[in-house]
């Protein structure tokens, strides 16, 4: 980094790669030589693509995406940012029609280098004799020279600031110093870790030979400051060549893609990141109070969420940041100083907005934009055609999008979110929203990541277009398919998808996998996706008789199967076998929607193994519980009989730690499980005097059980039973054992001795409101036959 050119020789130019002041630096020093050609570190397969840079629709971060012709998923980006000193010498070129090459190592051997190092014996690499050492970060030597602890600091204060303060008159002065720090460095430190820097520079001087015969010495290369002493050293063309010979190649294609400042970022795990591009962006592009416009970004995003930032908070927050520059020492307020000031005058000393002002500002989520001529696989020119028809603009932050399947727009959306899932390119998840999977509704979380064109340029093997490509891997996915599980998740995507030409695969494969399989395990895993895919095609117009089939034939062979399997359990296999027959009973439900030819002997069949599995001693405790307690939900059990399973379950004979399992089974983990305690105190009260009877020996090996069952209660829900319990256990047992029903003998705690027959009419119509009854109907009802006569 020895910036300033030696007589006869070309202008070097060493830089930060995403420096705002290295960036304008480079463009006043290319300005002020104006030399004929420009020679920029980057792969030089892209020569072809630089011409885009000068587009109206490239704009940046963008990067340069190389990827191996046959293996898309080996692949490498050169990230270039509007603060790129490489942009900048790039457009520069471009503005004054001088030529601009790339001259570092080709991305077909850098590539094949890449996976070379990755195919290495790991038993080779752990027998070397020493680790390699840590690659050296030239900014963290010097700052750490200079007496700084921090790089960031030490770079903005020397370099960034000199834009903003007047700076030097000679715009190579700033290179000729830290290209002299550099060459230090070099003598010392060597490659710094970087091995493969010398196959590198080999190359690039290679180049410099071949630009000098071609435009004398008048050009300029602008390169990682690391490389400007390897460039002015003095070797031979058979010496470069040498370290050349017996490369490993592929053969690679580039093309343009958008980037992010997300992913430019240091903990985004990119070697030549940056702490925060998004301020680097702003410095860059303010040419004169920086400070100043910073805070007013900062003061628009704060305002924008809602939190009173005034004008006067802005002008405070400048002084302060200038006076914290002046107590540190630094020539102006820098990024630290502009954090600490935001924090204490915007913030209120809270690190919770500020946590805002560093996503949205100081990282930021700028996206760039690449033009539609720039080179591409066709599904991706597929893709984009698509997401512009559609209005699914691709974003660098997380968005929820709510689709209404009813809406041919919003329907083709989630066609092409399904799809793209399909294929792997993870564009967009399913959330939580206002609808379920399943209904009209669709909620999805889109956010678009650069690597995502990798996914996409390795799913172009399976077509030219998303649906085309999404067919034949839905296919190739059924037949590689080792469950009956996979298969039937695979139909309910496909039909997800709206894929017609792969569901005929798909149902073949999944025939032949249902007829062979006889784990019940298997068969319940496998059920719950058919039911949703029956009932999808419902919504999406689809025709799905033949998945009917296949998904009441399972449904009979698990009714048949379940009730010995439920037999012989250890606890994680009960436990899991609960969730199954959790999953089973939805689907049961959906089925018989789905298929009304077969619902009401379906239901009864399905009925009767819960009734079997309630009711037999040999099933685990936990399995018992679940099905007594999805029949008293479904209105086929009814209170006192649920009341006498669970006094059987508890009773004295049954061991603690079967009886705790029950009790998980039947209030635990379903929905409203407390508040079914809290409305039968019944219930409640077995539960008290069995937990009060059972011996302190025992006591803490059910602990554990009753802890996770009850500790999913909501808070309120668990203060209530606490209150109940506490405030009359024997007179809950009491009513317990008198039904709590008037004329009983008690009455259980809470409720009147009779019923109220006018105030409970008084609720009537808040109820005709609710649930928007006819109001003369509903009087004309009340009138007649009044609740607290019917009660």
């Amino acid at each position: 980094m020895t910036g300033v050119p030696r007589p006869g020789g070309p202008l070097l130019l060493g830089v930060r790669h995403h420096g705002p002041g290295s960036a304008r630096a480079v463009g006043a020093a290319l300005e002020a030589a104006r030399p004929r050609a420009v020679l920029i570190e980057g792969p030089p397969e892209g020569d072809a693509l630089l011409p885009l840079a000068a587009d109206e629709q490239m704009r940046p971060p963008v990067a340069l995406l190389a990827h191996a012709v046959g293996d898309p998923g080996r692949a490498a980006f050169w990230p270039l940012a509007e603060f790129s000193p490489e942009w900048v010498a790039i457009r520069w070129a471009l503005a004054h029609g001088v030529p601009v090459r790339f001259i570092d190592l080709p991305a077909a051997h850098s590539l094949a280098m890449a996976e070379e190092e990755e195919r290495r014996d790991p038993a080779e690499q752990a027998g070397e004799a020493e680790p390699p050492p840590a690659p050296v970060d030239p900014i963290g030597v010097l700052a750490e020279t200079a007496g700084y602890d921090d790089p960031e600091r030490w770079w903005e204060d020397v370099v960034e600031h000199r834009a903003h303060d007047g700076g030097p008159g000679d715009p190579l002065a700033a290179f000729a110093a830290l290209g002299e720090a550099m060459t230090a460095l070099r003598e010392v430190y060597g490659d710094g870790g970087h091995p493969r820097d010398a196959v590198r520079e080999a190359y690039m001087r290679i180049q410099v030979r071949t630009a000098r015969k071609e435009f004398g010495d008048d050009f300029a290369v602008v390169c990682g400051a690391w490389h400007v002493p390897a460039l002015r050293a003095r070797t031979t063309l058979a010496a470069d060549r040498a370290l050349l010979k017996g490369l490993p190649k592929v053969k690679a294609e580039l093309t343009w893609v958008p980037w992010t400042h997300h992913r430019l970022a240091r903990h985004s795990g990119y070697g030549a990141g940056i702490d925060s591009p998004g301020w680097y962006a702003h410095l860059f592009a303010s040419q004169d109070r920086p400070v100043e416009r910073w805070m007013t970004k900062v003061a628009g995003l704060l305002r924008d969420e809602d939190r009173f930032v005034s004008s006067a908070h802005v002008i405070e927050a400048v002084r302060l940041a200038a006076t914290l520059a002046a107590m540190r020492g630094r020539p102006l307020a820098g990024l630290s100083e502009a954090t600490d000031a935001v924090r204490a005058v915007m913030c209120e000393g809270s690190d919770v907005p500020l946590a805002l002002v560093r996503d949205r500002l100081i990282v930021g989520g700028t996206l760039g934009e690449v033009p539609d001529t720039a080179p591409a696989v066709p599904l991706q020119r597929d893709l984009t055609r698509r997401q512009r028809t559609l209005r699914l603009k691709p974003e660098a932050s997380e968005r929820d999008v709510e689709l209404d399947l009813r809406k041919d727009t919003d329907a083709a959306r989630s066609r092409l979110l399904h799809r793209l899932r399909i294929l792997g390119v993870g564009w967009g998840e399913p959330a939580a929203g206002r609808g379920s999977t399943g209904t009209f509704r669709e909620s999805w979380r889109l956010h678009w990541e650069p690597e995502l064109y990798v996914r996409v340029a390795e799913a172009g093997v399976w077509g030219t277009t998303v649906l085309s490509a999404a067919t034949a891997r839905a296919e190739s996915d059924a037949l590689a398919a080792t469950t009956l599980a996979e298969v039937t998740a695979l139909a309910e995507r496909c039909l997800l998808a709206e894929l017609p030409e792969a569901l005929p695969v798909v149902m073949r494969v999944l025939a032949d996998r249902a007829a062979l399989d006889t784990d019940v395990g298997h068969l319940a895993d496998a059920l719950p996706s058919l039911a949703r895919t029956l009932r999808y095609g419902d919504v999406r117009s689809t025709d799905t008789a033949a998945l009917g089939e296949v998904a009441a034939g399972l449904a009979e062979r698990i009714c048949v199967g379940l009730p010995p399997a439920c037999t012989g359990l250890d606890a994680d296999g009960a436990a899991a076998l609960r969730r199954q027959v959790d999953g089973v009973h939805t689907a049961i439900g959906l089925l018989a929607g789905a298929v009304p030819a077969n619902a009401d002997g379906l239901r009864e069949r399905w009925r009767a193994v819960l009734h079997k599995l309630a009711a037999r001693d040999t099933v685990a405790g936990v399995i018992r519980g679940r099905a007594a307690r999805l029949l008293l939900d479904d209105g086929h059990l009814e209170q006192d009989d649920a009341a006498r399973l669970m006094g059987l379950a508890l009773s004295p004979g049954t061991p603690p730690a079967d009886a705790a399992a029950w009790i998980e089974g039947f209030v635990g983990g379903a929905a409203g499980g407390g508040m079914l305690l809290v409305h039968d105190e019944r219930l409640l009260a077995l539960v008290d005097s069995w937990l009060s009877g059972v011996s302190p020996d025992t006591f803490t090996d059910v602990l554990p059980l009753l802890r996770r069952t009850f500790s999913a209660y909501e808070s309120g829900v668990r203060r209530t039973l606490g209150e109940l319990v506490r405030r009359g256990p024997a007179a809950a047992r009491t009513a317990a054992g008198t039904g709590g029903v008037p004329g009983g003998g008690a009455t259980a705690p809470g409720f009147g001795p009779v019923l109220d027959g006018p105030r409970a009419d008084a609720v009537l119509p808040v109820l005709r409101l609710l649930l928007g009854l006819d109001a003369d109907a509903e009087r004309h009802d009340t009138t007649e036959e009044p609740l607290g006569a019917t009660g």
